[in-house]
């Protein structure tokens, strides 16, 4: 396996996706923030003074997606045609447990564009709480599944969890 992103010096590389066919690209994402079952009962109550939290998270997401080339410095400015923030109360775990989805038709995956709208969206959650709970702990960030592209289809946990090969 080769690392895409550097150069044959060594140096960091935007990689050239000119030559390569478009195609559907498709990724989910997940993301979980853990807190107090009192904070999860404010959440859920709409009882936080900063207003919707779940809404304005939602929102961040989306719009982290949309700017996750300027976050991350080697991503390609992507035309997204879909992305959308879903959240799921956990009261077993006392958690948000988040999973961003993205689309697109062209010649790099949205796998980053994912990841970040989850992130994001975690993050969006611990600034509206945190007047209520500085404790909340962000993890369990990771890839569920990605379509499209070279290396096919992947999705987490299955028999072939780690992709080969060189992409995006």
């Amino acid at each position: 396996m080769t690392l895409t992103h550097i150069d044959q010096h060594g140096a960091a590389s935007m990689v050239d996706v000119s030559d390569k066919s478009e195609t559907t690209r498709e990724a989910r994402a997940f993301a979980r923030i853990r807190m107090q079952p009192e904070t999860l009962a404010l959440v859920k109550n709409n009882g936080l003074k900063k207003g919707d939290v779940l809404a304005t998270a939602r929102i961040a997401g989306i719009q982290a997606a949309k700017q996750c080339s300027n976050l991350i410095p080697l991503c390609h400015p992507l035309m997204l045609s879909k992305v959308a923030v879903d959240f799921e109360l956990n009261e077993s775990l006392s958690s948000i447990d988040i999973t961003s989805f993205c689309k697109l038709k062209g010649q790099t995956g949205v796998e980053m564009e994912a990841l970040t709208a989850a992130s994001v969206a975690a993050l969006t959650i611990y600034d509206m709480c945190k007047a209520a709970e500085l404790t909340m702990e962000i993890g369990e960030v990771h890839l569920l599944e990605k379509s499209g592209g070279r290396r096919g289809h992947y999705q987490r946990g299955s028999q072939e969890d780690a992709p080969q090969g060189t992409e995006e």
